[in-house]
């Protein structure tokens, strides 16, 4: 058992094609990474087909872990971490 992490906010920007089951994929996949939502902010992008999605997540856990997990779901173009505010470390 690892020892508790203080949570760290990270700012992630998601593009993907507008879906209703698409959002719920995305917040599925950040509670079974972990995190918790803080903020999120969802506005359609010119061509009314895709959406811009803004999260602000709270974890001890790294946040390139969810940004590789969010790639992967159908739907999602791209994935982007804003700020990340967290330390790497190196194994």
């Amino acid at each position: 058992m690892m020892p508790h992490q203080p949570s760290i906010q990270h700012q992630i920007s998601i593009q993907a094609r507008f879906r209703p089951e698409m959002l719920e994929r995305v917040l599925r996949v950040v509670r079974h990474r972990g995190f918790q939502v803080c903020a999120m902010n969802m506005s359609p992008m010119i061509d009314d087909e895709n959406v811009n999605i803004e999260l602000t997540v709270a974890s001890g856990r790294p946040v390139d872990l969810l940004s590789s997990q969010l790639s992967k779901l159908m739907d999602v173009a791209c994935v982007e971490i804003l700020q990340p505010n967290s330390l790497q470390i190196r194994a």
